[in-house]
């Protein structure tokens, strides 16, 4: 305090010259005081007033100023002390850093509250308060997107719809869960390729989590031609697929006439797989390499669909007498081909008069590759058609989260889930 008493000392003795010392001067030829010093002297006093007024508020300065140092730098261990109870709850650490943060922020604004008001300035700390809320106002609406993204976050934290290594498909894209920043969501797709999402178009929009339940339903159609039995090519589809050790027995497998085509009674296949360690698009694939050659030995025609066929030029037609007197006058000169070779030309007429005829067990003029005489597809093997113990229905998820872990990281900040 000696060091205040020698400035007010100091600053009494200075005004006090001050005041006295232009009257000493002009004392001898002036009658009454201009109006300059009138001015000056209130100024003076003015001056003075202020000066009393600040070193009466001194001491509440420093002891506001001394509080508000002592708030901001208990600010961070006081916000960890108060969180410190939920360490073990399973709160994200973008909500334990968000909690942290506005902790700290509410007990600085309250340091700078009280210096205010050991100031003195009460007043001044409310204008302050107000014109931070017009000032965040105005940067909410110019960093509106931002802002709209980060309260995604911190929505998406708390509701958790999906988790790190989860299969989602959000607006279209399917693929695993990488990363989860306060801004976007990074997946993996199934080609390997990174797609970031905004929060917010996440959190406005539909999320199909495929991994949340892991049983999952695989489904395929099958046409089976209406000249089978279809009771019983369902009862055979049902019982490959059941025999499969990866297809779950409950719920139990379905084979369902799911229409009616043109030409086959299109069967719906329904089967339950776990995807944590089998692929619904292996085991369709294999289910259906089954199914159809299962049916190929049953018999069971599975025609492909009916179809029209135009001729633009016309098609001519040529009766049996045409035939019949094209074939005598070119019979003789192609019986002797014939019978030598075995076989008769596709381009030809085939002649009924002396020329020779096909025996019952001859075998038809030209085959075809791979197909027999009669048309008819050969009786496979049946080990060859089912499916091999060996066979490949792992889940590629894993495949997807290792090469998700090996992949470069598309964006520096930090996982929040």
């Amino acid at each position: 305090m000696s060091i205040i008493s020698l400035f007010t000392a100091f600053f009494t003795v200075f005004f006090d010259v001050a005041n006295l010392t232009p009257l000493t001067v002009l004392a001898a030829d002036t009658v009454a005081p201009t109006s300059g010093v009138e001015n000056f002297t209130e100024a003076q006093s003015v001056l003075l007033d202020l000066w009393h007024g600040f070193l009466y508020r001194l001491p509440g300065l420093g002891v506001g100023l001394l509080i508000m140092t002592l708030f901001i730098i208990a600010a961070g261990p006081l916000s960890r002390l108060l969180l410190k109870p939920f360490s073990f709850s399973s709160l994200t650490p973008l909500i334990k850093s968000v909690a942290q943060r506005s902790i700290s922020l509410i007990i600085i604004l309250l340091g700078v509250y009280l210096f205010l008001f050991m100031a003195g300035l009460t007043g001044f700390a409310v204008a302050v308060i107000s014109g931070t809320g017009v000032v965040g106002l105005i940067l909410g609406f110019a960093f509106r997107d931002i802002a709209e993204n980060f309260i995604s976050s911190l929505l998406l934290t708390i509701q958790r719809p999906f988790r790190i290594g989860d299969i989602v498909e959000i607006n279209e894209f399917t693929g695993i869960i990488q990363k989860v920043t306060s801004r976007a969501t990074t997946m993996v797709d199934f080609d390997g390729n990174h797609i970031q999402i905004p929060n917010a178009t996440i959190y406005k929009g539909v999320i199909k989590n495929l991994t949340a339940n892991p049983l999952m339903r695989g489904h395929f159609v099958l046409g089976v031609g209406y000249d089978a039995d279809i009771r019983y090519a369902q009862n055979l589809a049902v019982e490959i697929i059941s025999s499969h050790a990866k297809v779950l027995e409950d719920p139990e497998p379905q084979v369902l006439i799911d229409n009616l085509g043109a030409s086959t009674y299109n069967l719906k296949v329904y089967f339950w797989v776990n995807v944590e360690d089998t692929s619904v698009l292996k085991m369709s694939s294999l289910l259906m390499r089954q199914i159809v050659g299962r049916f190929t030995e049953e018999d069971i025609s599975m025609p492909d669909d009916a179809r029209e066929r135009v001729f633009p030029n016309g098609l001519a037609i040529v009766s049996n007498q045409t035939v019949d007197n094209a074939g005598n006058n070119n019979g003789n000169n192609n019986a002797a081909e014939d019978e030598s070779s075995g076989f008769t030309s596709l381009n030809k007429p085939f002649s009924q008069g002396n020329n020779t005829q096909l025996a019952e067990n001859q075998k038809p003029a030209v085959e075809i590759a791979g197909t027999p005489a009669n048309n008819k597809a050969p009786a496979s093997n049946s080990k060859a058609n089912l499916a091999h113990e060996n066979d490949d229905v792992s889940s590629e998820a894993e495949d997807i989260r290792e090469q998700a872990k090996k992949a470069r990281d598309p964006e520096s900040g930090e996982n929040i889930l």
